[in-house]
């Protein structure tokens, strides 16, 4: 469950074993990882152990443990955690770094705690041009731009959707005594509802009557035509069903009642035939 973290593409694991019912048991062969860490400082010696990282899904009680560890190696590592979850809805990754957390009111002593630090995953440029070329050839030409485009807004707003009920969530436990009051959120969040719109101003509302107006005004229209079009192609459908039965009966009744051949006119060599057979008889 524990792996380094290297400033390359190189993460190789490390055996780890935790009792399952005890999360204060655990096992890290740290030897092994300083073997892999000398056979890639030969490689290249600016290979360093950074810190590690963590299949989580969340924090969890001895991660704190394995953290300390870490820090014979680096004097402030970094831990991650990689969500691997497949229902997972952005970037899957969440940084951290461990402080001394003092309460304000000093009921408790000094604890370590994990700190969310930001965090990007970026490549490099030949990476970057490695995977931009395949991707031209794995483009989906069924999928139509629009479809991406509305794909896309579904997954953001997905995304948003999750760290609010994270957040009223938090606040929850917080308003339930559950967690202390961290004054640097609660002014994070301040900022975030100073940064909202005022929508009761007439301006506002005016302005976002239009644009709903328009944008049903477009979909009315798409519907509108649409159903035209399937209108058309029914009666065609009709149409032509309808002559292909005519068809059908008009061969059937032919068939049923066939008509008699009318004999043409005598040619002249039947005549002279009759004529010299009518000699004969006399």
């Amino acid at each position: 469950r524990a792996n380094p973290s290297i400033p390359r593409p190189r993460t190789p694991p490390v055996p780890f074993e935790e009792d399952e019912n005890d999360a204060s048991i655990w096992f890290l062969d740290h030897s092994y990882l300083e073997k892999m860490s000398g056979m890639f400082r030969r490689i290249n010696a600016k290979e360093k152990v950074v810190g590690w990282y963590s299949t989580g899904p969340k924090i969890r009680t001895n991660d704190v443990d394995i953290h300390e560890l870490f820090t014979d190696y680096h004097p402030n590592p970094a831990f991650v955690i990689v969500d691997v979850r497949p229902d997972n809805v952005g970037i899957p990754t969440s940084a951290y770094r461990l402080e001394n957390e003092i309460r304000d009111d000093g009921t408790q002593k000094e604890e370590k705690t994990f700190v969310h630090v930001p965090s990007s995953i970026e490549a490099f440029e030949a990476e970057e041009i490695g995977v931009e070329h395949l991707l031209r050839d794995v483009k989906d030409n069924t999928v139509s731009t629009l479809a991406t485009q509305v794909a896309e807004k579904i997954t953001s707003l997905q995304g948003l959707e999750r760290r609010l009920v994270e957040i009223k969530r938090y606040m929850d436990l917080v308003v339930d005594g559950t967690l202390p009051v961290n004054h640097e959120i609660m002014g994070l969040l301040q900022d975030s509802f100073n940064l909202l719109p005022n929508l009761n101003l007439e301006d506002y509302v005016k302005a976002f009557a239009v644009k709903t107006n328009d944008m049903m005004l477009v979909v009315y229209l798409s519907s509108l035509i649409r159903s035209v079009v399937a209108l058309h192609d029914l009666i065609n459908n009709k149409r032509a069903m309808k002559e292909a039965e005519q068809a059908a009966d008009a061969a059937a009744a032919a068939k049923a009642n066939p008509k008699k051949e009318k004999e043409g006119p005598e040619t002249g060599k039947d005549k002279e035939e009759d004529k010299e057979n009518a000699k004969a008889k006399k």
